[in-house]
């Protein structure tokens, strides 16, 4: 099993989308290892968009960004990053197909309600940089519901 990192943005959790998400990626027989809500600060905020820190839209991702809490997922499951990314469609919400959480909830590239990562080495490096040793969490499903 893989694991890989969800960011549920603040169009995500503003619009009140957070429980339907997550049904989604539970449907899908996720694992949820870890999940926790917090203020993304400009430090995190510029890790985590190094590759666009110095485009000059950068300052109204990072506006975005801190628009409200966010939420950082680890979810596993068998081949989790590509299997995600089907899920949530492509970064372009215009181009998402309906049926995917971009297509259904997103309205551009910016407000696309999640963040995933986009290899199982970028999932390991985004997981350590949300994630603290001891936060996340594998567990046997003895108390699973048998509808």
């Amino acid at each position: 099993m893989d694991t890989t990192l969800i960011l549920l943005k603040p169009d995500c959790v503003a619009g009140r989308k957070v429980g339907e998400v997550l049904k989604r990626f539970e449907a899908a027989g996720f694992q949820i290892r870890g999940c926790k809500m917090f203020c993304a600060d400009v430090a995190l905020l510029r890790e985590h968009y190094a590759h666009i820190a110095d485009k000059p839209f950068f300052p109204e991702v990072e506006a975005f960004m801190q628009s409200t809490p966010v939420i950082a997922l680890a979810l596993a499951g068998d081949n989790a990053v590509n299997r995600v990314r089907d899920i949530i469609g492509p970064t372009d919400s215009k181009k998402a197909a309906p049926g995917t959480v971009r297509g259904d909830f997103g309205v551009d590239v910016m407000v696309n309600i999640v963040h995933a990562s986009d290899s199982p080495e970028n999932a390991q490096i985004e997981l350590n940089r949300f994630f603290k040793n001891g936060e996340l969490f594998d567990y046997e499903m003895r108390y699973a519901s048998k509808a």
